[in-house]
This record gives C-alpha cells, sequence and structure tokens, in this order.
C-alpha cells in the first residue's frame, strides 16, 4: 500500500502545481475565458483556404446567410465595438456595419483585422476589475450595460459564430483544428 501511495502523491502534487492561480479579479476571469476562445477562433479562421472565404451554405435553410469571411470580419466587428464600449473610446476601426469593413477581402487581410480585434479586446477587459465591474455604462448597441454584460457579450457571441464556422468548415471537407486529434 505505500509503494503504491507515493505515487498517487507525487501525481497529485504535479497536477496541482500546473493548474492555473485563480484569477485576481474579474476582468482576469473574463480575459482567460476570452484567451480560449481566441486560440480557437483564430485558428479556424485560419484553417479555412483563402479560396473557400466566400463560402456560405446554400443546400437547406442558409438563404441570406453570411459568408465564412463575414461571419469572421463581423465577430471581430463586435469585438471592437464592445471593447470600445469598455474603454470609453472610439472604436480604432470603422463599425458601422456588423458585417465589417468592405474593403477586407482577402484571407490575410480578415486574419489580421481578427488577430487585432482580439488585441484591442484584452486591452478592455485589463480594465474590468472587481470594483466597476457592475458599474453600469453606455454599450455599443443604444442601450446602458453593466461591464459584466459587456465583458460576457464577447465570448459567448464569439463562440457562437465559431458554432456555424465549424459548420462552414466541415461543409468543405475541413476538420476544425480544436477537433483535430493532437
Amino acid at each position: 500500500m505505500k509503494k503504491l501511495l507515493l505515487p498517487i502523491l507525487l501525481f497529485c502534487t504535479v497536477a496541482l502545481a500546473q493548474q492555473a492561480p485563480p484569477p485576481a479579479n474579474a476582468g482576469e476571469a473574463f480575459d482567460r475565458q476570452f484567451s480560449n476562445m481566441e486560440k480557437e477562433f483564430v485558428t479556424l479562421v485560419e484553417a479555412m483556404p483563402a479560396d473557400k472565404f466566400d463560402f456560405a451554405p446554400t443546400t437547406g435553410e442558409f438563404k441570406g446567410v453570411r459568408t465564412f469571411a463575414t461571419q469572421a470580419k463581423h465577430v471581430a466587428t463586435v469585438n471592437y465595438m464592445v471593447a470600445s464600449a469598455l474603454l470609453g473610446e472610439k472604436p480604432p476601426v470603422d463599425t458601422k456595419s456588423e458585417d465589417g469593413p468592405a474593403d477586407l477581402k482577402t484571407k490575410d487581410q480578415i486574419v489580421k483585422y481578427v488577430k487585432d480585434s482580439f488585441v484591442y479586446t484584452h486591452k478592455a477587459l485589463a480594465t474590468v476589475n472587481d470594483k466597476n465591474v457592475m458599474e453600469m455604462i453606455s454599450g455599443p448597441f443604444g442601450a446602458k450595460s453593466s461591464r459584466l454584460g459587456l465583458a460576457s457579450i464577447v465570448t459567448w457571441h464569439s463562440f457562437d459564430h465559431y458554432g456555424q464556422m465549424v459548420v462552414y468548415l466541415r461543409m468543405n471537407g475541413i476538420v476544425p483544428p480544436a477537433s483535430r486529434q493532437q
């Protein structure tokens, strides 16, 4: 029994040591979730071949859905909109259309736009803390919202579109990076 106990204790100690410490505040907790989303979302966008960026399903009930490229730009644009509200500043990009800037057409341009939106949103999430998390501020969609509400939007909204974009990849014979065997 003693021989078995030592390896179990060593395993548990190593496993506990590898866990991240608890977040220091609300902003850090949201930032961790958003970082997980970023990893999944960016690799998904990068996985779609450039010649398939204009793909949108046509078989079934898909009339009028966004293309893959427009889905990616939409997520990035909403990231910018929410982040700028959290920062209390004007968005650094054109957010007149939730579908993103029309002049971004190539895969490289869109991937950069997506990545830059995540950088900007991390900056905004860093401003959320335990003291201001319930503060009501002007939201990007015309109503006041708590910082808590806005900080949660960027993750759930991105995952909503991530799920749709996974279908687009699979319809093109591509296994999403998160689903690939390691």
